[in-house]
């Protein structure tokens, strides 16, 4: 692993993945219906306050496919594997009162740093840099590879859960179960060509340069160009295509599954009632009360611990 990166250098390197994540995360709204089902809600008293912890133990690191992955562990080393799948501009301390709750009940909680994060590297310099949901869903399948992991529980919010709900879909040989926070976050690229209302765009700001001025006046005096550019830069050998065209049909999602949501999530979401024919397996869905947001595991960390157990035990 070469280790002469500077901080001005991780810095650079994380502002151009998550630029272009960004533009891919609003290639794939979610467009999935079905009916509305019964939400359960977690009524199991707090047993960790948010904020108990702020750290954990030394990060490890692991040659995993394209990258060198940085690791958080907790946990007997033989306690059955609990994958926690950070998003978007979230990071692996959203999980850092869950991990000691999962270790303190016999899991061996696992959190890696996404590509584009931490101290996670490509290993070579050539290797293209690519921001799809399904490259981040082939990046865990490498990962637990080289853990030589084979059927792990995975749990996640954000990108996070989209990244478990693909790998779910995909490979569901290699997931016990799953804790998807929002919901089945499976998009098609196709379908997020389509305009959405209004209401609907404003919550996707970030996408046109952040919200600056500059980028305003940009995109809309060179709007096809820009456009073609950044397709040019983030997909210009398209790596995924069979993957993705799997995705695009809506793929269903046979793990047992337990899904959640924050009463007081602000961030776009699907409805429950949009998704519940996603899951054909054992399946439950919490809403989960108090004025709880979309960084549900670190605002909730008993709650997002009650529901990897409850999966567990499905």
């Amino acid at each position: 692993m070469d280790t002469s990166k500077t901080a001005k250098d991780v810095n650079w390197h994380r502002r151009d993945f998550v630029s272009a994540a960004a533009f891919t995360a609003a290639a794939a709204p979610f467009a999935v219906i079905g009916r509305a089902t019964a939400q359960t809600t977690s009524t199991r008293p707090p047993g960790a306050k948010p904020g108990t912890h702020t750290s954990f133990a030394p990060l490890k690191q692991i040659n995993a496919g394209v990258l060198n992955v940085a690791y958080a562990e907790a946990g007997p080393a033989d306690g059955p594997p609990v994958i926690l799948l950070h998003g978007w501009p979230y990071d692996i301390y959203s999980f850092v009162d869950v991990a000691p709750l999962l270790a303190s009940a016999g899991y061996r909680a696992i959190i890696p740093y996404v590509r584009g994060y931490g101290s996670t590297r490509f290993l070579s310099s050539d290797t293209f840099r690519n921001g799809q949901p399904s490259a981040l869903a082939v990046d865990l399948k490498d990962f637990l590879d080289a853990l030589r992991i084979e059927k792990p529980i995975l749990a996640g919010f954000d990108w996070g859960a989209r990244t478990a709900d693909i790998f779910s879909a995909l490979w569901p040989e290699r997931s016990k179960a799953l804790v998807s926070v929002s919901g089945y976050l499976i998009g098609s690229q196709e379908a997020g060509k389509i305009p959405l209302p209004p209401q609907a765009e404003l919550q996707w700001w970030y996408q046109f340069y952040f919200a600056t001025e500059r980028g305003r006046l940009g995109y809309e005096k060179n709007r096809r160009d820009f456009n073609r550019l950044i397709w040019q830069l983030a997909s210009p050998k398209w790596q995924f295509d069979e993957i993705e065209k799997r995705l695009a049909t809506g793929p269903v999602i046979t793990v047992p599954t337990i899904t959640m949501e924050g009463d007081a999530n602000g961030a776009p979401h699907p409805e429950p009632s949009a998704y519940v024919k996603k899951f054909s397996g054992k399946y439950e869905h919490r809403l989960i009360t108090g004025g709880i947001g979309h960084n549900l595991p670190q605002e909730a960390p008993q709650a997002f611990v009650d529901a990897i157990v409850d999966a567990d035990g499905f």
